[in-house]
């Protein structure tokens, strides 16, 4: 059984060869264990530099010791770090020492569990570190960082305390009904509730612009055989990365690449092309795009420039059902075989680009389609990383303001709203952790890395 109480161990930096590599205690006996392996006086952050010693008094090796006593450190318990050379055996020696001693290895993202738990930082806060350390632009990293430092969180907190107060108000004319005054249809409660939803379509508008950044989209191109697939793959890559040739049937298997758009990653997935084939393998391949194709945010349909067959014929020749008009983008491709000039038009109520993947014509368009596909914004101000759970919160949390509006417009039910907004104020309290079950934790905190 694993006790918030135990003293844990793990390596901070990345497994492997590097220069410098640090090992981090946290826990009631980090001190303890930080001193038998360094000879450290423990004077609260200041660099000790000495020989690290195993339990029978050999040198493992030499570098810098530090203390931080609770509740200043991270976790919000003593914290020792280790900071050594870089050597994976010395790390692995380190590390051995110290579970010899009474220290356990941590689980991934045990130490910012702890910095959640001890509230050094609230639960959108301690998910912002894995998202800095997995972001993939500059803009996604800044975007973490804001969220590190509260920006998001702020956000959250501001929309809760209007809720509690609509809450509040709403809740006094339930109580006291025998008042002069009726404080559902005096126009304030609705009033204050239409700003709790502007203030949420906001704070969402900027939500999926951080998912948008922190997770990216993932964008599968789909077609017939020889539809250049491959080719625009290669194109939107900017390399070699599949397979072109004139046979049907050459990609057998997705080919994933990811590249970046204005700051926005894109999860690029060529699939094979959908037919109906004898050989074994590429109905495996086929099945296998198919299944990424109901996952996708976005779908580009090639088609050939001469093919003049409708979206909804050609998808439904493919797979037997259409996705909504606007996850796809219909990819009328080869226009240099008929020397026809880039455009962006519709089909049918679909977007459908003109272009050539083999010569890098129309591919300005292209992206431009993508981003404005998902109301991806470069240049918005302010903003910060969200996950799809923050998304789901919110959304859940937009539709009980709105039930409780109509509940206010229509049939002045104060108690009715009040659930609502209760429930409404739930849904944005597990964001920051104020509400939340252990399972949900565990999850979040399953997916960091070992050290963090």
């Amino acid at each position: 059984m694993q006790s918030d109480l135990d003293t844990i161990c793990s390596q901070a930096t990345p497994p492997g060869r590097g220069g410098v590599g640090i090992i981090r205690l946290s826990g009631p006996k980090a001190l303890a264990y930080g001193q038998a392996l360094s000879r450290s006086q423990g004077i609260v952050r200041h660099a000790h530099y000495g020989a690290f010693l195993d339990t029978q008094g050999e040198q493992i090796d030499a570098g810098i010791s530090i203390y931080f006593k609770a509740p200043d450190s991270f976790t919000g318990e003593d914290v020792f770090e280790f900071q050594g050379h870089g050597g994976q055996v010395v790390m692995d020696l380190l590390q051995r020492e110290l579970t010899q001693l009474g220290a356990r290895l941590a689980r991934p993202g045990e130490f910012s569990e702890r910095a959640f738990l001890n509230d050094k930082m609230d639960l959108a806060q301690a998910e912002s570190i894995a998202d800095l350390i997995d972001a993939s632009s500059e803009q996604a990293a800044r975007n973490a960082l804001r969220s590190l430092k509260g920006v998001f969180s702020a956000h959250i907190n501001t929309l809760v305390e209007s809720l509690i107060y609509l809450r509040l108000y709403v809740e006094a004319a339930i109580d006291f009904p025998e008042e002069e005054i009726d404080f559902l249809a005096d126009g304030k409660v609705a009033s204050l509730l239409h700003n709790a939803q502007s203030d949420l379509d906001h704070l969402l508008q900027q939500a999926h612009q951080g998912s948008l950044m922190q997770e990216g989209m993932q964008v599968v191109i789909a077609g017939a055989p020889n539809a250049g697939k491959s080719s625009l793959l290669n194109a939107l890559a900017g390399q070699e990365r599949a397979i072109v040739t004139d046979i049907a049937g050459t990609t057998r298997d997705i080919l994933k690449e990811s590249i970046n758009i204005d700051g926005l990653p894109l999860h690029i997935l060529d699939t094979a092309g959908l037919r109906e084939s004898p050989d074994k393998v590429e109905k495996i391949g086929i099945a296998r795009a198919i299944d990424a194709i109901g996952q996708a945010d976005q779908i580009l349909l090639l088609q050939d420039a001469q093919d003049n067959t409708s979206p909804q014929d050609h998808w439904q020749g493919l797979m037997g059902q259409q996705p909504m008009p606007n996850q796809l983008t219909l990819v009328r491709n080869k226009i240099d075989l008929s020397n026809s000039l880039p455009n962006l038009t519709q089909v049918d109520g679909v977007d459908c680009i003109y272009l050539s993947a083999k010569h890098g014509q129309g591919l300005d368009l292209l992206r431009s389609q993508l981003k404005q596909a998902v109301g991806y914004q470069a240049t918005l101000e302010g903003g910060f990383s969200a996950r799809r759970r923050h998304l789901d919160a919110l959304k859940r949390c937009k539709l009980l303001l709105h039930d409780g509006a109509n509940q206010l417009a229509y049939s002045q039910a104060g108690e009715l709203l009040a659930e609502d907004l209760r429930l409404a104020q739930e849904c944005l309290n597990e964001i920051t952790g104020s509400f939340t079950s252990d399972d949900l934790l565990g999850r979040i905190f399953g997916s960091f890395c070992i050290g963090k």
